[in-house]
């Protein structure tokens, strides 16, 4: 049996708020924005390069705003997308990347991984209502010029 993930659904406050972020500071593509009554709303929006979606609106979710946590981003440099957000006025915390031990069960210390690993630097941002994104660096020998 194969499944795929196709939405990640974030509860925010303001829709439309949450719209201008994602896609004017962070570059998300949208998708729909279905609002067939005041008592229901679905946008959803794509991010650049992604088989995978997020949504929000209204009637959609139970969750608290911003209580969604951990959802990753992968890119290929990850000082050329953080300097990207942060031109954008994305709120974005230094890069770390993961202490040097066989197993990774390390801390983390400041900084761009040295020799470049996949899956060893990172930075966080988070949307308007406290929804957390980690970013996180794969493929940097591989990349073919960006994003």
């Amino acid at each position: 049996m194969k499944l795929f993930l196709e939405v990640v659904t974030l509860a925010v406050l303001d829709v439309d708020r949450a719209l201008t972020f994602y896609t004017k500071q962070v570059g998300f593509h949208l998708d729909v924005d279905y609002a067939p009554d005041d008592d229901f709303r679905v946008v959803q929006l794509t991010p650049p390069g992604s088989g995978v979606s997020i949504q929000f609106g209204v009637g959609l979710t139970e969750a608290e705003p911003g209580s969604t946590r951990g959802t990753y981003l992968v890119v290929t440099d990850i000082e050329v997308a953080r300097d990207a957000l942060v031109a954008r006025g994305v709120r974005a915390s230094g890069i770390r990347h993961k202490s040097r031990l066989p197993d990774w069960r390390g801390g983390f210390e400041a900084g761009i991984d040295p020799e470049r690993r996949d899956y060893a630097s990172f930075f966080d941002f988070t949307d308007p209502d406290g929804n957390q994104w980690r970013v996180q660096e794969r493929g940097h020998e591989a990349k073919a010029g960006g994003l």
